[in-house]
């Protein structure tokens, strides 16, 4: 899909994350831009011409006296068109990030209301429609939002969906767009994700074998990129096309699990894992399976990969950084 940006300006939260990269690199490569406004408390990854580069503290408490935000006067003085925010804390040694991803969103709607920023993009997550066993297969963006108790990750897009939907109501001129993505996967994507999600120990479940969603880094990127240049707006699932077996999952990534019946293995991950991934045990037990009619019908996007492709390129990325997965389910490695 050939896009031209028009001169338009955009701004980027977490620009120096995985997400943010990759969004950043497409932008470059598109005729006609503007300058990028970026805002991230680590350097870029890659250089970038015509960018104008921040490094706030975005988590810090807003002030309900400043109607300027941290990062209002950059916006306003920058004249941007579109916000995408991408930076979010995740959840590292136990440490709950909800309070640092409520403060950062705070100050970005502050800011972007006080720059008269016209486009707010967010990227949500799929979670965001709960670990249920009565979700329908797949599940519509119509669907209701739940909450599910102990998965951190879920609970501060759902939150954060919140917020956006009340800004919105009441800022009814910018145009808001949020796209709730299954697990992005790809050349340097996380291996923490995936086994929060779906390996959250080291007891499988016999004979379980569910289907799981994945997009690839690069679709995503121009699924956000397209929102920009269209000025898009409303909610739209985003998942690659096709599905991935578990089992297929743990082969490529070369991880290994003992299989024992269900309600030993949930007992038995639970105990191991101290209590911390109730949440994500759900979220393996009944996966979100999302439908993406609304985003192929409105924006016409056909993924150029599939959650197959995606898979795969991660399964070489993690060997061709040596980063030792197979076997071992606890190893960190960031991917944001």
């Amino acid at each position: 899909v050939f896009m031209t940006m028009q001169r338009k300006i955009v701004a980027v939260t977490g620009a120096s994350g995985y997400i943010g990269a990759k969004l950043l690199e497409h932008l470059e490569e598109m005729p006609g831009r503007g300058r990028l406004v970026i805002f991230d408390q680590r350097p870029m990854a890659a250089p970038i011409h015509n960018v104008a580069s921040f490094h706030p503290d975005l988590s810090l408490p807003a002030d309900p006296r400043d109607a300027t935000g941290l990062i209002g006067e950059d916006l306003a003085r920058h004249r941007v068109d579109t916000l995408v925010h991408l930076a979010f804390a995740h959840r590292r040694d136990g440490v709950d990030c909800s309070e640092r991803n409520r403060r950062m969103l705070e100050n970005v709607l502050i800011s972007a209301r006080h720059a008269r920023v016209g486009h707010l993009i967010y990227l949500s997550s799929h979670t965001v429609y709960g670990a249920r066993a009565g979700n329908p297969l797949p599940i519509g963006e119509d669907a209701p939002l739940r909450e599910t108790p102990g998965f951190h990750f879920a609970n501060d897009h759902y939150w954060a969906e919140s917020r956006l939907q009340e800004f919105a109501r009441e800022n009814p001129e910018v145009k808001l767009v949020i796209f709730r993505s299954c697990p992005v996967l790809g050349s340097l994507a996380g291996m923490p994700m995936v086994r929060e999600f779906y390996f959250p120990g080291m007891m499988g479940v016999s004979g379980y074998d569910p289907l799981l969603q994945f997009v690839y880094d690069d679709d995503l990127a121009r699924v956000l990129c397209q929102a920009i240049v269209e000025e898009r707006t409303g909610v739209f699932n985003v998942a690659g096309d096709g599905v991935v077996r578990l089992r297929e999952l743990a082969a490529a990534l070369e991880i290994r699990q003992f299989s024992l019946p269900a309600p030993l293995a949930y007992i038995l991950n639970r105990m191991g894992a101290g209590g911390q991934y109730t949440g994500d045990h759900q979220l393996a037990r009944w996966p979100v399976m999302v439908s993406t009619g609304r985003l192929r019908r409105v924006t016409g996007y056909r993924f150029r990969h599939t959650g197959l492709d995606a898979v795969a390129a991660f399964a070489r990325s993690v060997w061709d950084y040596d980063y030792p997965i197979g076997g071992d389910l606890f190893g960190e490695r960031r991917n944001y």
